[in-house]
């Protein structure tokens, strides 16, 4: 195995998806307290970015499963789910305990693995040219090295999520910081691609 190509691969996973750890310290925040919900986290992560390494693959041997023009378009994904989220904070405001405040069941699967997906578009413009040059050796070297680091990167959100500081400030604001980070990774996606003429 190419330690050069191993070093590449760590350092681009990590440029590309330094903001997933945000994004996963608030759902493991989220689903604190609730059984089940960080195993869920973890697969929505797993799933989400499997989508977004299956899409770049294909494009890379010269399939393309969406083309340019719709990628900036999975901003609405994120910002749909972040709508929702802050439409159901909304509704619970009156609520006497902050910690019924939390949905039910913590984060699900699926809208992990939509944010995930949604806001690797930009990764995947950046995965393709590297994957094509690479060849199927190289480009199965990035593959493993990204699917491990995915579950370096789903222990320090929960890392994160855990440590008294920030899980006190995440319990008590989480749930207004959640739709708002959720919101503005949508309307980022929806800008910087261009969507509807922006």
């Amino acid at each position: 195995m190419n330690l050069g190509i191993v070093g590449q691969a760590i350092g681009l996973f990590a440029v590309t998806n330094i903001d997933d750890i945000l994004i996963l310290s608030l759902f493991f925040a989220q689903g604190a307290g609730h059984r089940g919900s960080a195993r869920r986290v973890v697969l929505g992560q797993y799933l989400g970015f499997a989508a977004i390494l299956a899409v770049a693959v294909a494009a890379a041997f010269g399939a393309t499963f969406l083309p340019e023009a719709a990628i900036p378009y999975l901003g609405l994904l994120p910002l749909a789910l972040g709508l929702r989220a802050a439409w159901q904070a909304w509704q619970r405001q009156g609520e006497d305990n902050d910690e019924q405040a939390v949905a039910e069941t913590g984060p699900r699967v699926l809208e992990v693995a939509a944010v995930t997906f949604a806001n690797g578009g930009d990764n995947i413009g950046v995965y393709v040219p590297v994957f094509a040059t690479a060849g199927v050796g190289g480009m199965s070297v990035y593959a493993v090295v990204f699917l491990i680091l995915v579950a370096v990167w789903c222990f320090a959100g929960r890392f994160f999520a855990t440590r008294p500081v920030v899980a006190k400030a995440l319990s008590r604001w989480g749930h207004i910081l959640l739709p708002l980070v959720l919101i503005a990774i949508g309307l980022l996606i929806l800008v910087e691609g261009g969507a509807f003429g922006l």
